[in-house]
């Protein structure tokens, strides 16, 4: 099994990146953010990664953190969620966010990935509950991650994507507390 490469990136399309390890060409699917990471260093690039071997295909998937490979490898083993649909629920938001959310049976991050209805969400926080060991955030990270829903409803509301909110939601330092000076925050990144 190939768990982790390290070369140079050949090509960077919509979805994946061409990795050129060794003379070997290896086609990985990965996250946004990813692919963000690609253009900053094409050089030397390394990620953790999961084969997915099908009947008729085998398909790289790559992650920036050991830690999403586990989270993926865990959605994946779910009825019903593919490798595209665990890309898509790791690319809604970072996964201490979904962690968090699944940790309170908040399904509204897992329903907004394309393919995922409430039933399918509802399915996916009670098996991920268990397989997590019942993480406990205690009031903290529940209040977060109101916050973080707050945060992200004020700026649909000024008319921002959910997709450009929650970006410029993950630029927001962790010290900076209160839904109101997040939400200061994120308008003057989203300013600049």
């Amino acid at each position: 099994m190939i768990s982790h490469l390290t070369g140079k990136i050949l090509m960077r399309g919509n979805k994946f990146i061409a990795l050129d390890v060794n003379g070997v060409g290896y086609k990985i699917f990965v996250l946004p953010d990813t692919l963000k990471e690609a253009r900053k260093k094409p050089e030397d690039f390394s990620l953790w990664t999961h084969l997915h071997v099908r009947e008729n295909a085998l398909e790289l998937y790559g992650f920036m953190e050991y830690a999403e490979v586990e989270f993926f490898e865990m959605l994946i083993q779910i009825s019903g969620i593919g490798p595209k649909s665990g890309l898509g629920v790791l690319a809604v938001a970072p996964l201490d966010t979904i962690k968090r959310a699944v940790s309170i049976g908040d399904t509204s991050y897992l329903t907004k990935v394309s393919g995922i209805g409430r039933k399918i969400a509802e399915k996916i926080v009670l098996e991920l509950k268990e397989k997590m060991g019942g993480l406990d955030l205690g009031e903290i990270g529940n209040a977060a991650l109101k916050e973080d829903g707050d945060v992200l409803e004020a700026l649909q509301s000024l008319g921002y994507s959910l997709g450009e909110a929650r970006e410029a939601l993950k630029k927001v330092p962790a010290e900076i507390d209160g839904a109101n000076a997040r939400i200061k925050e994120v308008l003057k990144n989203l300013g600049k």
